[in-house]
């Protein structure tokens, strides 16, 4: 397999095998079936836990398939932004737009277990996922006076993470890349409102009652 990203990430080539489970001789089929299974196996909605194993297993795929987070998602998944795969429980802060220490209704005064400021910008950011029913999370939500704080589900979140760090380290003009953000949060909140549960099929009993 080609394992070129390997200097590009802080995970070894021979992790990124033994988190995915797989031999370095593995078939491009195999090493697909592998990352699929364990999105399957440690998807916060399936597991939940937080999301350290599922980045590890996207960290991983990316090691071995020299693609990017986001290309992970959109050629192994449903574009997220057009089908969200889950309710949008995660949180997810454009620092494009936040004040900073500067603000009067800090999200990390109202909720610190959930947010920090970063020490390079300034800026808030989510330090933690799956807040969904967090009162104090959500009160920081509401209160945000730039509306800069969005609940996103984990793919959408990854996406929208890897383009803003795209725009805060790119010196020169970040226009379109901007653009792209601020698009793609518009559309996850229209596509999020409209998302619905799946419905559980009923327990069907095989045992026979007698009734009479």
């Amino acid at each position: 397999m080609n394992s070129g990203r390997g200097e590009e990430s802080s995970m070894s080539v021979s992790s990124a095998y033994q988190v995915l489970d797989v031999m370095p001789d593995c078939t491009l089929s195999d090493l697909k079936a592998a990352f699929r299974t364990k999105v399957k196996q440690f998807h916060p909605d399936v597991s939940r836990t937080d999301d350290t194993m599922i980045r590890l297993v996207i960290q991983a795929y990316q090691v071995l398939s020299n693609l990017s987070k986001s290309e992970i998602i959109e050629t192994e998944c449903l574009d997220p932004f057009d089908a969200p795969e889950c309710e949008a429980f995660d949180i997810f802060v454009n620092e494009l737009l936040c004040v900073g220490k500067g603000c009067p209704y800090s999200c990390v005064q109202t909720a610190p277990h959930a947010f920090t400021f970063s020490s390079s910008t300034g800026t808030a950011h989510a330090t933690s996922q799956r807040h969904g029913e967090d009162y104090q999370v959500q009160l920081a939500v509401g209160q945000c006076p730039r509306s800069c704080i969005h609940y996103v589900t984990p793919s959408q979140r990854l996406i929208l993470e890897e383009l803003l760090g795209s725009i805060l380290n790119v010196p020169f003009d970040g226009s379109a890349e901007t653009d792209l953000l601020y698009s793609l949060i518009v559309k996850a909140k229209y596509e999020n409102n409209r998302y619905t549960k799946p419905k559980k099929k009923p327990d069907v009993s095989t045992k026979h009652v007698d009734w009479y």
